[in-house]
């Protein structure tokens, strides 16, 4: 899968103990909006999607979490890669990395919503999903006031990982 962007915050020492989280992440386009979760509570959109468990691969993730976080249903055979996005920095265990490689993956999805089978964490952050545009998205990340978020740096990473994301599609489209 190509490369599209890595995000490296050079916050650590390269003695530091690495740990892995890889993810998978959907692209759902339809008529011109993108599916994204958005966390009522921090007020920033993500795409679906989140980390790979044991030895799932990368479309059986996908295909799961979509279903979990936003209630859609993938159709497999639409699902096609985009790219992946190599985000790096200071562990929240003092001495660790957290590297984190992020795989996107256009799809389409059955019509319907099953409903969202939440983790806590979603739940209390309110994520919801909705059809936006992708400058809305862009700038809802980029300029919202994400409260207590603002100051973590592994929240605010992943707000401005998405938001470049969303600017490569926006390209690309």
């Amino acid at each position: 899968m190509r490369m599209l962007l890595q995000l490296d915050k050079k916050d650590y020492s390269e003695d530091d103990e690495k740990y892995f989280r890889p993810s998978v992440r959907a692209i759902i386009e339809k008529d011109g909006r993108l599916a994204m979760i958005h966390s009522l509570k921090y007020d920033y959109y993500k795409f679906p999607g989140s980390g790979i468990e044991g030895e799932e691969d990368h479309i059986t993730t996908l295909i799961r979490e979509v279903k979990e976080e936003a209630g859609l249903t993938v159709i497999s055979s639409t699902i096609r890669e985009y790219g992946m996005v190599r985000r790096i920095q200071k562990g929240k265990k003092a001495g660790t990395v957290f590297v984190q490689d992020n795989f996107y993956y256009f799809c389409e999805v059955h019509d319907g919503n099953t409903g969202q089978n939440l983790d806590d964490y979603e739940s209390e952050e309110g994520f919801t999903l909705e059809y936006v545009f992708p400058e809305h998205a862009v700038s809802t990340n980029r300029y919202a006031d994400h409260g207590e978020k603002n100051d973590d740096d592994m929240y605010a990473l992943m707000i401005e990982r998405e938001a470049r994301v969303l600017e490569m599609i926006m390209s690309e489209l």
